[in-house]
């Protein structure tokens, strides 16, 4: 299993994790902050400057997911781990991936009062090198306080339990969590939990529509981007079917009928992923009631909403995109196309 210990920058994560793994057996610490840092190494500066934060490059989540994985699976047990989650989206990608293959997270936060915290953040000890280090460390904490106290009042005090450290030190702080994960008292984070593919796979997708033609996009909580209703097809079952079962489970809507084929497209593997076959279907036009009964966001949803197609090119990826393109082109002419990348082929 893995202990996250998130929190405000300065709040003691780092020095409570260390004091925890002397009381769990078996335990491990794992600083992601160490794969942010090499990527600063590895990753071309221009490509760096285009992201305020090293959490927001998709490849920092990725690595954090595959070595915690690989970790756990090389010496098992329990990791440790004390990083900074304050956007949802990237807690529900990085504990999604978790729960993929099937490790679970109990998830804490330590929350000291906000003066105790502006004191620990002026006392902290940072790297006094370069010159201008000690300023900019001490900086971005302070600039973090208000994007931590946002969070902590919308989606992270629901999702964690949160150890009141004011007047704790790390040591009795660690205590605090050992004794909760001792008895009981933190359960495994409920996250929906969709097994990694080991190779190519057949999805479907359903396109719905409102009154005014807008698409409903949906924003999953397991895993980053936007999507349509739809998901993979499992072993025996057929694909128009599939999307109708999916459609249910996300949005609480039973499609009457079996819906109209609008493309098949090839996805070609990018790594990690395998690609496969991609078909989208038209699920029709919802009325206003049938449109203001959906059940989202649901367990698997993190948001959704209904878009123009030119607000779909803002969130959906590019190839994601052209899909959606020549769907809404053969819904037009009332014949299905063949893609392969987003592209039609004759």
């Amino acid at each position: 299993m893995i202990v996250w210990i998130n929190g405000a920058f300065g709040a003691g994560k780092t020095t409570t994790a260390r004091e925890l793994i002397d009381l769990i057996p078996n335990s491990t610490l794992f600083d992601p902050e160490v794969i942010g840092a090499t990527l600063t190494r590895l990753l071309p500066a221009k490509h760096l400057a285009e992201v305020n934060d090293y959490q927001d490059l998709p490849i920092w989540r990725r690595l954090v997911i595959d070595t915690a994985a690989a970790m756990l699976a090389e010496l098992g047990g329990t990791l440790v781990v004390p990083m900074t989650l304050l956007r949802q989206e990237h807690r529900d990608e990085i504990f999604g991936g978790l729960a993929a293959r099937r490790i679970g997270v109990h998830h804490f936060v330590l929350a000291p009062s906000e003066s105790e915290l502006r004191r620990r953040v002026a006392d902290r000890e940072v790297p006094a090198e370069p010159a201008d280090g000690e300023i900019r460390v001490r900086q971005w904490s302070f600039d973090h306080i208000e994007p931590y106290r946002a969070a902590l009042a919308s989606w992270l005090s629901a999702d964690a339990h949160l150890v009141d450290t004011s007047a704790l030190s790390a040591r009795d702080a660690a205590g605090r969590i050992a004794e909760a994960l001792g008895n009981g008292e933190v359960p495994v984070r409920a996250i929906v939990q969709t097994p990694e593919p080991t190779g190519e796979t057949l999805a479907s997708g359903v396109l719905l529509f409102d009154e005014r033609d807008r698409i409903l996009l949906v924003d999953p909580t397991y895993k980053a981007g936007w999507e349509f209703p739809g998901g993979v097809v499992e072993p025996g079952e057929a694909p128009a079917r599939a999307g109708i079962r999916e459609v249910a489970e996300e949005t609480g809507l039973h499609l009457a009928d079996v819906p109209r084929l609008l493309v098949v497209d090839w996805e070609a593997p990018a790594p990690p992923g395998y690609g496969g076959l991609r078909l989208l279907y038209d699920g029709g036009r919802l009325d206003a009631d049938e449109a203001a009964r959906l059940l989202l966001p649901g367990p698997e949803l993190r948001d959704c909403r209904f878009v123009t197609e030119g607000e779909a090119a803002d969130l959906l990826p590019p190839v994601r995109y052209a899909r959606l393109r020549w769907a809404l082109r053969a819904r037009e002419r009332g014949a299905a196309m063949y893609l392969e990348r987003g592209v039609p082929v004759p």
